[in-house]
């Protein structure tokens, strides 16, 4: 899809931002240029959409050498979004996403069929959105806007320069979970620009580490954490590799599925009996397999046989969706002092707990027996 053939880039004060750059890029994939300020990442980037002309070198999209491209029809044909979303304040919601299919002078009708769905796509309400200008949003969500925009032609390539960087750590944190649910339906095939290893960590098919111009190394995440190329890599993704593996795995992929739980309408004599087995704390769900909240052994051992699990249980119960990272639940655990989270899907439903010991696990160290019901 993107081949960059010993590219350089070679300013007239003679300084040198990107040095024989050689990089392939797949065609659905998900690249991040990563490295300190100042080691051509973002001048990679623009020479990418032809905001910059390389020195030497070329660049191939599709087989195509850009040089050979009018550039700005390439440049109609990529995606781009910038940390300042670089949306016109002059232009509503409706005209800033339109705007390329307006010069590309598509139907009236269709640049708004478009405009709404893509709102709709990145969460937006069309109809509170539409007439909107760019000082009456918040700047998350200008941040969706200027996606939304990107996206207007449904091009093959975006080109993404630290998209959510300008953002507060919460808006922050949810933009970048809408959008990987986003790229999982759309599939484009993105080059990713930020200075923030733990988010590539988390977007990242393959990781660029650059450095003084030159990608030093270029793998996937997980290989880049076991096998740093040099101690420029091992000092920039930092000492603690251990945690940083814990972004590369899914709550699905290391939960416990075949848990006991309990309903809201049983009799506390009937918990007891599985609490006899030893288990200090169980998940309690309502008929349709939501969770309500858990109940404690020494709750359980206080109340009156005769009691239902609604009268006794403990609200509320710290939860996590099932596609968040071990290292999101293991910040929730600690934020929350809790020793286990209940694992939800889509629709809220329970499918499995995930533990210390689940994360002890996974980083190969020993663990004790939590105690939850299993």
């Amino acid at each position: 899809m993107i081949k960059l053939e010993n590219v350089t880039k070679r300013f007239a004060n003679g300084f040198t931002a990107v040095d024989d750059v050689t990089l392939e890029i797949q065609e659905g994939e998900f690249v991040v240029l990563i490295g300190p300020s100042g080691c051509g990442k973002t001048t990679t980037m623009k020479m990418i959409n032809r905001l910059i002309d390389p020195t030497a070198g070329r660049i191939l999209i599709e087989g195509t050498d850009i040089s050979k491209l009018d550039p700005i029809q390439l440049r109609r044909r990529i995606g781009y979004v910038i940390q300042e979303v670089g949306l016109l304040p002059h232009m509503t919601v409706a005209e800033n996403i339109a705007l390329v299919p307006r010069l590309q002078k598509w139907p009236r009708a269709k640049q708004m069929q478009r405009v709404e769905e893509l709102l709709n796509m990145v969460g937006l309400d069309p109809e509170t959105s539409l007439q909107k200008y760019p000082r009456q949003l918040s700047g998350g969500q200008r941040q969706r806007v200027g996606v939304a925009r990107a996206l207007a032609v449904d091009p093959p390539i975006m080109l993404m320069d630290e998209p959510f960087g300008a953002l507060d750590p919460i808006t922050r944190e949810q933009m970048q979970d809408e959008f990987i649910k986003l790229q999982q339906r759309v599939q484009k095939t993105i080059v990713f620009v930020t200075h923030d290893m733990d988010e590539a960590l988390k977007f990242a098919d393959r990781i660029a580490i650059l450095d003084r111009g030159r990608i030093v190394q270029c793998d996937t995440p997980r290989a880049i954490l076991h096998n740093p190329a040099n101690n420029f890599v091992r000092d920039f993704v930092g000492t603690d590799h251990t945690l940083k593996q814990l972004s590369l795995i899914k709550v699905k992929d290391a939960m416990i599925e075949n848990i006991s739980t309990v309903r809201l309408e049983d009799s506390i004599h009937n918990v007891r009996q599985l609490f006899a087995t030893g288990y200090r704390s169980i998940v309690v769900v309502d008929e349709q397999g939501m969770v309500r909240g858990y109940i404690n052994r020494e709750d359980a051992e206080k109340a009156s046989a005769s009691q239902r699990v609604s009268e006794v249980m403990v609200t509320p119960i710290s939860t996590i969706a099932h596609d968040k990272s071990l290292k999101e639940a293991l910040s929730k655990m600690i934020r929350n002092d809790a020793g286990y989270l209940a694992v939800v899907n889509e629709q809220s439903k329970l499918v499995g707990i995930i533990t210390s010991s689940c994360l002890h696990k996974v980083v190969g160290e020993p663990y004790l027996d939590s105690g939850i019901a299993v």
